[in-house]
């Protein structure tokens, strides 16, 4: 089964928060993907949850095979996504979450930016735990919404790149 999975929170308080990144993303591209039969997931749990909402629909090696989880990344810049394969969590407790219940980090992720840039083009991300925890808690803006919708198009061609032509290919065009 192919399965795309969105990461962030429940409820209306997290609904537009940097930290709903990829459940933002999956509900933009879901109507955009040409590929047939993609079972996308928005977990009702919370991020740290995830894996318990992701975990029964990965019961074999070809569904971890066909598994996407698209997520927030505060070290990308908003607008931008990277695609990776077979990495630890880096530190993400919903990524985390998913590896420990599929008992595989065998899958592949699209991080998605969401940090401001200067305009040399740092990234401009805080720092502290709390201040962090802060930002991605944090509304995002109407323009940085507006961002999102125009990088769903380069997603949900990712997405169908991925299930038509596979991880390499992918990886290459969209990196």
């Amino acid at each position: 089964m192919k399965i795309v999975v969105g990461l962030g929170n429940p409820g209306t308080e997290y609904e537009k928060t940097r930290h709903n990144a990829g459940r933002i993303m999956v509900s933009l591209i879901e109507n955009k993907i040409e590929t047939p039969k993609i079972k996308f997931i928005t977990p009702d749990t919370f991020m740290n949850n995830s894996g318990k909402a992701v975990a029964p629909f990965v019961k074999t090696k070809k569904d971890l095979a066909d598994l996407i989880v698209v997520y927030d990344d505060i070290d990308l810049p908003l607008g931008r996504i990277k695609i990776s394969f077979n990495r630890s969590s880096g530190g993400h407790n919903g990524l985390e979450s998913i590896i420990k219940h599929v008992k595989s980090q065998e899958f592949l992720r699209i991080r998605i930016g969401v940090s401001p840039e200067t305009p040399g083009g740092k990234l401009r991300k805080p720092s502290g735990e709390k201040a962090v925890l802060n930002f991605l808690l944090g509304e995002f803006k109407k323009s940085e919404l507006d961002e999102l919708k125009k990088l769903s198009k380069k997603v949900a061609e990712a997405v169908d790149m991925f299930y038509a032509e596979g991880m390499g290919k992918t990886m290459t065009l969209f990196n």
